[in-house]
């Protein structure tokens, strides 16, 4: 498959880059996509919640009322789950929820959503370029001349570049991000990748 490359303006270009069919052309494996995305997703799971028990709870220990004669049930502590104030029986414990998968499988994940986004027609193909400063309205400006100021967008460069970076932190739906950092989830979440001359190499190197 050939795209057409375009300058920052939005203007074609002589040029034409090439996308490698065994990444941008595969058979789409959907099993592999959720999988790798529910990995993502578990992987963001902060997990720090926590409640206490009985034993981590401050209160006093003297016993509530006598054992015997009152006509209720027993009652030891005032720190009793049954009791408002007291501890939680069985409560959540910081936990990690993420989970392994094979590195084929996140590879073939990520192809699979590459190659979605070339059938739907939603990669543009840049010229590499840079802000001399950083300034949201060059970002802006960028995203205007391929009308996509109201989508999602995701711009893979294939090094950081910081005032690119920079002017993107104040865009809602715009995210930069490095080739060698491409997940299945941030391909998919977004309705269209810019993708610079470099990055489609550094791509290709990876897969």
């Amino acid at each position: 498959m050939e795209l057409e490359v375009y300058n920052i303006s939005g203007q074609k270009t002589d040029k034409k880059a090439k996308l490698d069919d065994k990444i941008f052309g595969i058979e789409p494996n959907d099993n592999a996509i959720c999988l790798d995305v529910n990995q993502h997703m578990a992987n963001r799971h902060q997990g720090s919640h926590k409640t206490k028990e009985r034993g981590e709870i401050t209160g006093s220990t003297r016993k509530i009322k006598r054992q015997k004669g009152t006509g209720t049930a027993r009652m030891g502590s005032i720190k009793n789950p049954i009791l408002r104030g007291g501890g939680r029986t069985f409560g959540p414990r910081p936990r990690d929820y993420g989970f392994k998968l094979n590195k084929k499988l996140k590879r073939l994940a990520r192809k699979s959503a590459l190659t979605y986004k070339a059938k739907e027609n939603s990669i543009i193909v840049l010229e590499d370029f840079s802000f001399d400063t950083p300034k949201t309205k060059n970002l802006v400006e960028l995203l205007n001349n391929f009308q996509l100021e109201d989508k999602k967008v995701l711009l893979v460069m294939a090094n950081s570049d910081k005032n690119v970076l920079l002017s993107s932190r104040n865009l809602q739906k715009a995210k930069i991000i490095n080739a060698a950092s491409v997940n299945t989830y941030d391909i998919l979440n977004a309705n269209n990748l810019l993708i610079s001359e470099n990055s489609i190499k550094e791509i290709e190197k990876i897969f």
